[in-house]
């Protein structure tokens, strides 16, 4: 692993996803979490602050960077459940079949290698009428918005960590054997129209 990638993108990522508009996204979609939780791309631990500790049984993070957790422990000192770490990447869930009532995968779509791979494990670990809930940003509706995703897309997913701008996040999920029961989208506000197109809801494996 290099410098950039150890020390300098885990801060990176948790001040671009940290922003004002993305924290309110959060905050519409992680309260809705109950029960066993796994949260894919758990990172820097931006979405501990938002579960309703009322709701959580236990949360499973799931991310390959050490690092990154250990910016979500000192940020996140008094967590009132349990909470669990695993370094692994997302297409690796060391979980058992049917085991989990909620998956909670928000802005980490976007950078998983196979994200088809990732969503058939997370249906896999998830119980008769569990619920995938999700929070991400991808394709633009609008075509002059695509272009400009398409050509800072090969730049930007190198100082980003490997993060795609112009992924379609509902095909995706439907790929990866969900069917969205519930989906909202808009550009989010003072955010650049490029990374600032959010798809948010909630699926349940077909």
């Amino acid at each position: 692993m290099s410098f950039y990638d150890k020390h300098i993108l885990p801060r990176f990522i948790n001040c671009a996803c940290g922003t004002k508009p993305i924290n309110y996204q959060r905050r519409k979609v992680v309260p809705q979490a109950s029960g066993q939780i796994l949260e894919i791309g758990i990172g820097t631990g931006l979405n501990l602050q938002h579960y309703d500790p009322q709701k959580v049984e236990k949360v499973i993070g799931l991310d390959p960077s050490v690092e990154s957790w250990e910016l979500a422990r000192k940020n996140n000192p008094d967590i009132k459940f349990p909470l669990e770490f695993v370094g692994l990447p997302s297409e690796e869930i060391p979980l058992d079949d049917n085991s989990i009532d909620t998956v909670l995968v928000t802005f980490s779509l976007c950078t998983i290698p196979d994200p088809v791979t990732a969503l058939e494990g997370m249906r896999r670990v998830l119980k008769p009428g569990g619920q995938l809930i999700f929070a991400e940003h991808g394709r633009a509706p609008d075509a002059n918005v695509r272009k400009w995703q398409d050509r800072i897309n090969p730049y930007w997913q190198v100082i980003a960590g490997g993060c795609q701008l112009n992924r379609d996040i509902p095909s995706l999920l439907t790929e990866g054997g969900f069917k969205v029961t519930q989906m909202d989208s808009m550009y989010l506000p003072s955010t650049p129209k490029f990374a600032g197109f959010n798809y948010w809801g909630t699926a349940q494996a077909q």
